[in-house]
């Protein structure tokens, strides 16, 4: 038994024990090394048992081991609290440190990017990459609106030429091309490919003419093709018919220096390019003589069908400049698609350029200096012609009045393109596509059952196609390949073809004239050039300044259309002989 001071003292021992143990509860909660003397003391009944020097031995081992843990603890604490801090601050620098380097960066990346943009835009801009050329087309389709708007001559034409010419000299940037070495590399894996007839040492030889030997030099494709005209290819142990072999080589090679901005038309996938297509597989062409067949009146050719002879005569134009072109050093099918011009026959002259001067086949592509020489000298009908006219005829052969033609009925309407499609393509089936369109829209005209397809053609189709036909060719027209010097032959001996074209038709009326009792007026055979109905009018002008009252349009259309007819066929006949 415990004496009476204990008795007082024991609560308040076993108080201070709960005092002490929620401490230790707080302090070491998570701390095993005093889990078992904790779990000791929490029991009731051994506390209740213990002496006062039991109880105070144990408290006071407990508090020294407290007073030890709260000193480590303590430190561990301040240590803690002190690496704290210093986190805390190298975060808040590297915060700093990596906000400023965020900043400095994407300054230096907005720099650079604005930099290299306006680098880049006035890398692409026209002034930029400019030349004389250039500037020199751009004129010539200014001249061309021109004359057009000024003087009226052949507006429909003229117009989208000139546009034309104006879009296709844009300077843009086509790349920074290939140098020798570079050319040499991407050669032997094309020569790997085993799609070319000649060997890498061929290539070398001729990759070496082509760059002058220059290693340094750089060169676009357009360049290059350029150069392709003048090498011999028999130096190299090659066909001359292996030109467009050669071409197909340089475009492989060249074209990793190329920058296809799908603008010019010349870049694969351009619009301009797409449009182009028309012209190249010649499917303008024929939509055309679609419309001229749709709108034309074969009546006065039925009335008088010995007017043919004119349109015959007329051509003699296309032949004789074919000998000119052999003798300026054109090849065969070049000379051939340069005498077309004489016809004075755009959509023709097209036609068998396309055909004939294709770039394919050894020969130049010479759609474009052709064309634009075919439509201008058609433009120039008005201009050309007159002169020709009064140094070929007398005063009293122009005074001569011809009847006027007689009626002809629906029936010979009908039957003339029937008859005429069939005789003329047996002549010459290569003129198909163009024939058979001229007489397929007449027979839509003459049928009279048909006013809708007939409008289609003679109004909408005919002038969309004559927009986009103008357009294109008069895009062809780049510096870099039409100003050269068979350009300049080509526009000469144009100029001497339609000449002697209106030449062959008043001449032929002058021939006709000996042996007729009825004589007709030899300035209707100026019109024997297919320049409907331009030329048809100049007559009737030419005509009217001698004499008022004399009208001689209706008679002129029929060697007029007749004309259309055998440029047609003369284009046949070139295609057959030259194409083979």
């Amino acid at each position: 038994m415990l004496g009476k001071k204990s008795i007082y003292r024991r609560p308040a021992v076993i108080i201070g024990s709960l005092v002490l143990l929620m401490l230790l509860n707080m302090l070491v909660v998570n701390n095993p090394m005093f889990a078992t003397k904790v779990a000791d003391l929490a029991k009731t009944e051994q506390v209740s048992e213990m002496t006062v020097e039991q109880s105070n031995a144990q408290l006071a081992e407990i508090a020294d081991a407290v007073v030890a843990e709260s000193a480590k603890t303590a430190e561990l604490g301040q240590q803690m609290q002190s690496l704290d801090r210093r986190v805390t601050a190298l975060e808040s620098k590297n915060a700093k440190v990596q906000a400023t380097g965020k900043a400095e960066v994407k300054e230096m990346t907005t720099n650079e990017r604005l930099k290299e943009g306006l680098g880049n835009f006035w890398l692409l801009t026209g002034f930029r990459n400019c030349k004389i050329g250039n500037l020199i087309m751009i004129l010539v389709g200014i001249l061309f609106i021109f004359l057009a708007v000024r003087f009226e001559f052949e507006p429909m034409l003229l117009i989208p030429i000139g546009t034309g010419i104006i879009c296709g000299n844009i300077p843009f940037f086509q790349g920074t091309g290939v140098t020798l070495q570079e050319a040499i590399d991407f050669a032997q894996n094309a020569i790997a490919s085993g799609a070319y007839s000649f060997d890498l040492e061929t290539a070398k030889a001729m990759l070496l003419t082509i760059f002058d030997g220059d290693g340094n030099k750089h060169m676009v494709l357009s360049e290059a093709i350029k150069q392709v005209d003048h090498l011999k290819l028999t130096e190299y142990g090659l066909a001359a018919t292996e030109v467009e072999n050669v071409k197909a080589f340089l475009n492989e090679v060249f074209q990793s220096g190329e920058l296809n901005l799908q603008t010019g038309l010349y870049q694969k996938g351009s619009v301009l390019n797409y449009l182009y297509f028309g012209v190249t597989s010649g499917v303008y062409p024929p939509l055309i003589f679609l419309g001229i067949g749709a709108m034309t009146d074969f009546s006065s050719l039925i009335a008088n069908p010995k007017l043919m002879i004119l349109g015959a005569a007329a051509q003699l134009g296309v032949f004789l400049t074919f000998i000119g072109a052999l003798y300026l050093g054109f090849n065969l099918r070049e000379a051939g698609a340069i005498g077309i011009i004489g016809g004075a026959d755009g959509p023709t002259a097209i036609f068998l350029s396309s055909r004939l001067a294709n770039g394919m086949n050894g020969t130049r592509n010479l759609i474009g200096p052709i064309a634009i020489a075919a439509y201008s000298y058609m433009a120039l009908v008005p201009v050309i012609q007159p002169p020709i006219i009064r140094l070929l005829t007398t005063k009293e052969e122009r005074l001569i009045k011809m009847r006027a033609p007689r009626m002809v009925n629906k029936t010979e309407k009908i039957m003339f393109p029937v008859v005429g499609l069939i005789l003329t393509t047996f002549i010459s089936p290569t003129a198909l596509p163009l024939l058979g369109m001229l007489f397929f829209g007449n027979i839509i005209k003459e049928s009279g059952v048909v006013k809708r397809l007939q409008n289609t053609a003679s109004n909408p189709l005919i002038d969309i196609v004559t927009m986009i036909l103008g357009l294109t060719v008069g895009a062809s027209t780049q510096a870099s390949v039409f100003l050269t010097m068979s350009s300049i032959e080509i526009f000469v001996l144009g100029a001497l073809s339609f000449c002697v074209a209106t030449a062959g038709g008043l001449l032929g009326a002058k021939f006709m004239n000996l042996f007729l009792k009825e004589k007709i007026n030899p300035m209707i055979g100026a019109a024997g050039v297919s320049a409907v109905p331009d030329s048809a009018r100049v007559v009737e002008v030419e005509g009217q300044k001698y004499d008022p009252s004399n009208h001689l349009l209706m008679h002129a259309m029929a060697p007029n259309v007749s004309g259309v007819i055998g440029s047609a066929v003369a284009a046949g006949v070139m295609m057959s002989f030259l194409m083979m």
